[in-house]
């Protein structure tokens, strides 16, 4: 009899195919897919049909707990599902599909608070929008970590050496002499000072296998000792285009245990149906393989590249002859509203847009060509061939791409100022560049504290 792996939380991938290889008896699952109350938790369940669907009306609203989702109370919880975008279901196979859903109020029939699709569509049916032809590509980098939501793929899994305390003990009786040092050790410790094992080459505290280099080697990387979790996101790539989504291409990123794919063009509201369908596929992937995605803008503190959303944004005039002067009217406008764009590009957005790490202020805007340290970068190729597209660099990875979408066709196209009355709803407070450059201030300060604990107990563990 075949067992499951205790740790493996309900999975046999021995046993599976044997259930998964049945005839279906003509009937067909679809999976419903929805956007939960976080804004970005992905929620999703399975009904049966009693044929092949061909076209989106042949599938049924159906409805879910909106009170199991934060998105209704107890009272009246229904939350109504509507069928709006199916592709083929690449976990299943056969004619089995995956069904994206707006959600609404079961009662009135308009859109819940959460449902950022439904204003986005209406930017999207707009007559001059629809004229321009608005063509998307996103850049979503994403996060690999391991099954305790915390460490990247490739990092040390019982943490930063930093932070234990029988390395720590040593180095703080000395560092703690002049606060210079103190400063020194919170930002250079692990490549300033080895204390090794009985073997004379494993450091005190640390996994056998180190800890990771220094950023450089893991972007497109190529090897075991740099490239980790390949097999994830070339499952996820080959799972998009059995499931007929635009992706156009992976690569491992900066930091190691991090990948971005992308997907278009695509045209107008389509963009973000097909990232979040994206998303999913690659939640499901990382289940089978026992880890987690994350879409936190700056997953790991310190000198280590966040994870964005770039956001290719073209219109039909701009990809026409003398074209590169929309490009830069764009921009312009872009610009103006730079405020309100942060707002609603991703919530923590600010620890990943300091200035550093290929990215502009959170509070400044700027533009360049080929620059990747600028609010939006304009490719060399357009501007030789002065048409084509621009590259907003600013959504976070955790972004809506249904917000970020519209919103850059309501600036660009429609000259939406975004008055008091009718600017976006804030998802994040408003940032003054002292309270950027304070972040790193504050976790310094947190570090030094807790060194300073650590050394308190260090003396008398020595003094013993």
């Amino acid at each position: 009899m075949l067992l499951a792996d205790p740790g493996s939380k309900g999975k046999n991938f021995q046993m599976l195919p044997k259930y998964l290889s049945l005839d279906q008896g003509g009937k067909v699952q679809v999976e419903y897919i929805w956007i939960g109350g976080t804004g970005l938790d992905i929620r999703s369940k399975t009904r049966t049909l009693k044929e092949k669907v061909t076209d989106i009306k042949q599938i049924p609203a159906w409805n879910y707990d909106g009170s199991s989702t934060d998105q209704a109370d107890g009272s009246y919880s229904e939350i109504w599902l509507q069928p709006v975008k199916y592709v083929r279901d690449p976990f299943r196979g056969g004619d089995n599909i995956l069904c994206l859903c707006e959600t609404l109020n079961a009662k009135t029939m308009k859109p819940i608070e959460t449902n950022k699709r439904a204003p986005a569509r209406e930017t999207f049916e707009a007559k001059q929008v629809v004229d321009e032809e608005t063509w998307y590509g996103i850049e979503q980098e994403y996060t690999l970590l391991t099954a305790d939501n915390r460490t990247p793929l490739g990092w040390p899994t019982n943490g930063f050496p930093l932070l234990k305390d029988h390395i720590i003990a040593v180095l703080v009786r000395m560092w703690l002499m002049e606060d210079i040092l103190l400063r020194h050790i919170i930002e250079r410790i692990e490549q300033e000072y080895t204390l090794l094992t009985a073997d004379s080459r494993t450091p005190i505290g640390w996994p056998s296998n180190g800890f990771p280099a220094p950023q450089g080697p893991y972007y497109c990387s190529v090897g075991t000792n740099v490239a980790y979790g390949r097999h994830i996101a070339e499952a996820h790539y080959r799972a998009c285009l059995y499931a007929g989504i635009d992706i156009s291409g992976i690569n491992a990123e900066v930091m190691p245990g991090q990948w971005e794919f992308q997907v278009g063009p695509c045209v107008g509201i389509d963009s973000g149906d097909q990232l979040w369908l994206a998303r999913y596929v690659l939640n499901r992937v990382a289940e089978d393989f026992g880890v987690v995605v994350s879409y936190e803008p700056k997953p790991v503190k310190g000198d280590w590249n966040g994870a964005g959303a770039h956001t290719n944004y073209s219109t039909k005039t701009m990809r026409e002859k003398d074209g590169f002067k929309e490009i830069i009217a764009a921009i312009n406008k872009l610009g103006k509203v730079h405020d309100i764009h942060m707002k609603v590009y991703g919530k923590k957005n600010e620890e990943r847009l300091t200035g550093k790490h290929e990215t502009a202020k959170y509070t400044e805007f700027k533009y360049g060509v080929a620059n990747r340290g600028a609010s939006i970068r304009i490719p060399r190729q357009c501007e030789l061939d002065q048409m084509g597209y621009l590259e907003d660099r600013r959504p976070a990875a955790n972004c809506d791409p249904y917000i970020v979408t519209s919103m850059i066709a309501r600036t660009t196209i429609l000259n939406d100022k975004y008055g008091s009355d009718e600017a976006p709803k804030e998802e994040t407070e408003k940032i003054s560049e002292e309270s950027v450059n304070a972040i790193d201030s504050k976790t310094k300060e947190e570090l030094a504290s807790k060194v300073k604990q650590i050394a308190v107990a260090a003396e008398e563990v020595l003094n013993t």
